[in-house]
């Protein structure tokens, strides 16, 4: 069992990271408002429980959740936190956003603009500070790059993050000390991969492609991780919802054979009385490159119920009959369950 307040260490960089962290999307208002008062009661209590880590994004609610983020902790010390945010997108002012675009329930008048060149990436990095309304940033993520969210413009973007300076970028303000860590924040392994070729990656934060439900980054990603001492954060651990009962999968309704396999998840939870959110947050820590998970949440009570299912004993018979039942892969690394 792990404690949601424990400290973790980014090997490359020495930066640490509370194994819970918040992630901030939500105080963007995704899929439904959040007024400011519940934004900043969520990040209170967050604090009050030793979370020490939040994750947040320009893309967030059209720039809101870097906003309410930086109000929220304003009245913190500096050090006392870790903060992460993204680069990749410029938000230019943009008086026809409507609520809903792209999820967003209440966005802000700025449209997001690719751009992961090294104006790019210095120009969003800069904003970024003005927002937050703080004097530094602890990680920086390139976000949202690969083929599967590009699509046929995936080589023009992937070209200003290398030979357009994006990741030039990105180690310059690295070695000058304006940032702790870089890394990418995304949900497809594959670019991972092609991106530690280019860079020497401190942290990822991938999203949904290391789960209970799917294993897809174990040996391709995670294994060569531990050796490049690259850290990974865990999120989207919930598949987008679907191991928390939404029926939601990759931001969409889930297909049969995956409605399948969660139920057959949640059949083995109940012959051990486990929550199956609560395996859902817990067993990614097994693999050693896994350092923080950052999970979002609506309320107070949601985040309270979160760090609930993320410190539950969980029985190690339980993650032995997931191995045998093929559930999750035979070589995924299962956590040291209680007797």
């Amino acid at each position: 069992m792990i404690n949601a307040r424990e400290m973790r260490t980014l090997p490359r960089s020495g930066v640490e990271l509370t194994a819970l962290g918040l992630g901030c999307s939500q105080l963007g208002g995704l899929y439904r408002p959040i007024s400011s008062a519940d934004s900043e009661a969520l990040v209170d209590a967050a604090w009050s429980a030793g979370l020490r880590y939040l994750d947040t994004a320009p893309y967030y609610g059209y720039t809101l959740s870097e906003r309410r983020v930086g109000q929220s902790l304003v009245a913190h010390d500096r050090d006392a936190f870790v903060l992460s945010t993204k680069v990749g997108r410029l938000m230019r002012p943009d008086a026809g956003v409507q609520p809903g675009d792209d999820g967003w329930a209440e966005p802000l008048p700025f449209q997001p603009v690719f751009d992961y060149s090294y104006a790019g990436i210095m120009r969003s990095y800069e904003d970024s500070l003005q927002r937050l309304g703080v004097a530094r940033i602890d990680i920086l993520y390139v976000h949202d790059i690969g083929a599967m969210t590009h699509g046929e413009n995936h080589r023009h973007y992937w070209a200003q993050l290398t030979e357009g300076g994006g990741f030039r970028a990105l180690t310059q303000l690295r070695e000058s000390g304006a940032i702790r860590a870089i890394g990418l924040g995304v949900n497809e392994w594959e670019i991972v991969v092609d991106a530690m070729n280019e860079a020497p990656l401190d942290v990822v934060l991938l999203a949904g492609r290391y789960t209970l439900l799917e294993q897809t980054a174990l040996e391709p990603l995670l294994d060569a991780c531990v050796r490049a001492r690259t850290a990974i954060v865990v999120g989207g651990v919930f598949n987008s919802g679907v191991l928390a009962g939404n029926g939601k999968f990759n931001y969409g309704d889930a297909p049969p054979e995956v409605v399948k396999k969660v139920q057959r998840l949640t059949e083995a939870c109940g012959r051990f009385d486990v929550p199956l959110p609560a395996a859902a947050m817990q067993f990614p820590f097994a693999h050693p490159a896994v350092v923080s998970c950052v999970v979002g949440a609506r309320s107070v009570a949601q985040l309270q119920q979160n760090i609930a299912w993320f410190e539950r004993p969980i029985p190690q018979q339980y993650w032995q009959a997931l191995s045998d039942e093929g559930l999750i892969a035979a070589n995924a690394p299962v956590p040291k369950g209680h007797a």
